[in-house]
């Protein structure tokens, strides 16, 4: 017997109620203290938890409260409501915020903290996937330490069809998971993967059935936390050190700025908005 949608959503819900709430600058991220766990819920179901401007300027600054507080030992990441643990970033604000190459590069530097802020954090970061995990929202999981999905999630980076460039922090954290031929096949494609996909592909580590996955979580927090905080935190710098920085050269830099400075961009900017299928032609 399948699992209703009600089910799900008030699991998800139950989210928003744990613990103790802290002080967050924006509604639409909730953080949340339960015993020695913080949880960043992305609190928009209505937008399936599309990431807005506010919401990547506010996730450095949570991200640190919890680094700061020696009570915490595991971070878990999730997204509110039953549809979707991160459908992307807000296109409905890249015409404002992100449409010439000067804007993008403005807007990907809010991207970068927020990756950063995530990916190097001394604590253990869980990305607690249920349905959508789309573009930025797989750079977010991707930025976590550990990925555990939901059966029947679904998984995808549509940037090649909205002719922008996906993030370069985003993509050092996409290769250093699945390869550099398997990034190439979800950038290149831009097709939706399942999560059986996704774990095959090492996009997630774990899939659990979607009415298990908060307690499936709840027992990598529980093993976490009985650990000690400083030999994590070493592993993280270690093998972040071990794997290399994010740094671009020259002719990278430059093709992603070719992209947001194309006609191809602002052609899938407005056929997203129109709710039609781009054409686009290489310049």
């Amino acid at each position: 017997m399948g699992v209703r949608p009600d089910e799900v959503a008030i699991m998800h819900s139950d989210l928003l109620a744990l613990g103790e709430a802290l002080p967050s600058p924006t509604p639409h991220l909730a953080a949340r203290r339960a015993g020695s766990v913080g949880y960043l819920i992305f609190n928009r179901p209505e937008r399936r938890n599309a990431v807005s401007l506010e919401m990547w300027e506010a996730i450095p600054a949570l991200m640190r409260a919890f680094d700061e507080d020696p009570a915490i030992r595991a971070v878990v990441l999730a997204g509110a409501g039953d549809q979707a643990f991160i459908a992307g970033a807000d296109i409905s604000e890249f015409e404002g915020e992100r449409n010439s190459a000067e804007s993008a590069a403005l807007y990907e530097e809010r991207n970068s903290a927020a990756y950063r802020a995530i990916a190097e954090s001394p604590k253990s970061v869980i990305a607690m996937i249920h349905g959508f995990c789309i573009g930025g929202g797989m750079a977010i999981a991707l930025a976590c330490d550990i990925r555990i999905a939901a059966e029947g999630s679904t998984f995808a980076i549509p940037a090649a069809r909205l002719g922008l460039a996906y993030p370069p922090e985003a993509m050092a954290l996409l290769v250093r998971a699945v390869g550099p031929s398997r990034a190439k096949l979800i950038l290149h494609t831009a097709r939706r993967f399942s999560s059986d996909e996704a774990l095959a592909m090492g996009l997630v580590d774990l899939v659990a059935p979607r009415t298990e996955l908060l307690a499936r979580v709840g027992e990598l927090t529980d093993a976490i936390s009985d650990n000690a905080p400083l030999t994590i935190a070493a592993a993280n710098a270690t093998i972040d050190a071990v794997l290399g920085s994010f740094g671009l050269d020259d002719n990278a830099r430059a093709a992603i700025a070719r992209c947001f400075a194309s006609d191809d961009y602002r052609e899938g900017r407005q056929a997203f908005m129109e709710k039609r299928r781009p054409i686009f032609r290489g310049s």
